[in-house]
């Protein structure tokens, strides 16, 4: 399995990754977890997908899509502000132009059954490493977040520790919360597992290497 990072100008050429992500968000957002979520043509997306986003993408090596996340400017529209304020402590993020949001993560766990450390789906682990990765690579220090308690304990675990920005709130059947993630070479080293393969692989490989 790899990491494939979908950026706008890429929308085309990727098409139909971008379908299978977007089939992959239904299932798991309405299909599983039966969040209020817009599904047309079996696909789920919001607005934010409107927004010139970038996708990171597990991709298997059939092309199957295992798992995704959508990453935005935090300077420019984001989830956390606009639709999930209640989720900060002074109702706004504090942004700055190294930041970047993370929202729609997501893992298909008919493919994903191997754990890591038997704790983890390794692709979860593939798509943190290849979030940090990507973020780096794009002048970000500073993930934000909105996540449920579930989600933030996979964090901790994986050595990736998020700092909350407010108190835990129901929303829906969820406990969710607001929190930051630093984007740098430790938690890249973290989260990494073994074998870890993306388009910017070796860039990480010399990063890691540069800091050891």
């Amino acid at each position: 399995m790899r990491i494939q990072v979908v950026t706008p100008a890429q929308y085309e050429t990727c098409a139909d990754l971008l379908a299978q992500m977007r089939r992959l968000r239904a299932a798991v957002f309405s299909g599983r977890l039966e969040w209020d979520v817009t599904i047309e043509n079996g696909e789920e997306r919001d607005q934010y997908d409107d927004e010139q986003p970038s996708y990171v993408l597990a991709v298997t090596a059939s092309g199957r899509v295992a798992g995704c996340c959508r990453l935005l400017p935090a300077v420019g529209p984001t989830m956390l502000e606009r639709t999930f304020p209640q989720l900060l402590a002074n109702g706004a993020l504090d942004t700055h132009a190294a930041m970047i949001e993370s929202s729609r993560f997501c893992v298909d766990t008919t493919l994903a059954t191997d754990r890591a450390g038997g704790l983890l789906h390794q692709t979860t682990l593939l798509l943190f490493a290849g979030i940090i990765e990507w973020s780096m690579a794009n002048g970000h220090r500073e993930l934000v977040t909105a996540t449920d308690l579930r989600f933030e304990r996979i964090l901790k675990r994986a050595g990736w520790p998020m700092k909350r920005l407010g108190e835990p709130v129901r929303i829906g059947n969820t406990m969710a919360v607001a929190g930051a993630l630093p984007i740098d070479v430790s938690s890249l080293r973290n989260v990494r597992p073994v074998n870890y393969q993306s388009e910017l692989s070796e860039n990480a490989l010399a990063t890691l290497r540069s800091a050891a």
